[in-house]
């Protein structure tokens, strides 16, 4: 089983790339399943109905999120309505939604894990444990297990990796929306990278405006951030999976620079 990873989908530009390139994806990475975090994907900051709806019309099958899930005020009822889209599951209890969702590919069941990390976030529950009670409530009968850690720390996540090793097939990070360079299957068999990366304009800063980015550093000001124009690049993750097991066999980042 091939299974294809893309990064924060940033605004209107990230929503285009993805949507007009995603057969293209599909076709050049023999995917199977192909899962995206979308939790930037309106005008930067969270998600609603109208773009959860396009982008899984567009053939991505579950969308993660992280912690801008939470902006635009309707998107409770989304969470409760739409199973695959997920918002961190290590959130306190009685927050709507979910973070776990099950996929039934033609090549197996594949339990998708959305969680968030805790060092310079949001203090919510440990991820840790919650990843262990996940996998005891979900049982047998999954074939493979990919996980989302939307995080800042990139300690943490490489803790998490490891933690996940031999019970994930991948865990990847979100979050910084920049692509690091150290993907790699570790002794238990489970796919990782620190970062992903995103689904972004180019030239940006992580996704937005540049200027305002240097103004807000330069002036120490609360300037919020938007959305740089143009065309963006989308990156992402293959994983083939190992027959049999839960183990990935191969992992390749990629990068593919959209005209739209």
């Amino acid at each position: 089983m091939r299974i294809l990873m893309l990064g924060d989908i940033i605004g209107d530009p990230g929503i285009r790339a993805v949507v007009s390139a995603m057969k293209t994806l599909i076709r050049s990475h023999r995917a199977d399943m192909v899962i995206a975090n979308g939790e930037n994907s309106f005008d930067g900051y969270g998600i609603n109905a109208e773009i959860c709806g396009k982008l899984l019309a567009s053939g991505i099958d579950v969308i993660t999120t992280g912690n801008h899930v939470w902006r635009d005020e309707k998107v409770g009822e989304l969470l409760k309505e739409q199973p695959r889209l997920l918002r961190p599951d290590n959130y306190p209890g009685g927050a709507p939604g979910s973070g776990v969702f099950v996929h039934e590919s033609k090549k197996g069941r594949v339990a998708v894990i959305n969680l968030q990390g805790r060092e310079r976030m949001p203090t919510i529950e440990c991820p840790f444990r919650r990843f262990r009670e996940i996998m005891k409530r979900l049982g047998g009968g999954i074939d493979h297990v990919v996980v989302d850690l939307h995080a800042e720390s990139t300690s943490e996540k490489e803790a998490f990796f490891h933690f996940a090793d031999g019970d994930a097939t991948v865990a990847f990070g979100t979050h910084t929306h920049v692509q690091t360079a150290d993907e790699k299957i570790l002794p238990g068999g489970t796919a990782m990278i620190t970062d992903i990366g995103a689904c972004l304009p180019e030239p940006s800063v992580i996704g937005f405006t540049p200027e305002i980015s240097i103004r807000r550093v330069i002036t120490q000001l609360p300037l919020r951030n938007t959305v740089a124009p143009g065309a963006a690049a989308i990156h992402g993750l293959v994983v083939e999976t190992e027959t049999g097991t839960r183990a990935a066999r191969t992992v390749e980042r990629f990068r593919f620079r959209s005209l739209v």
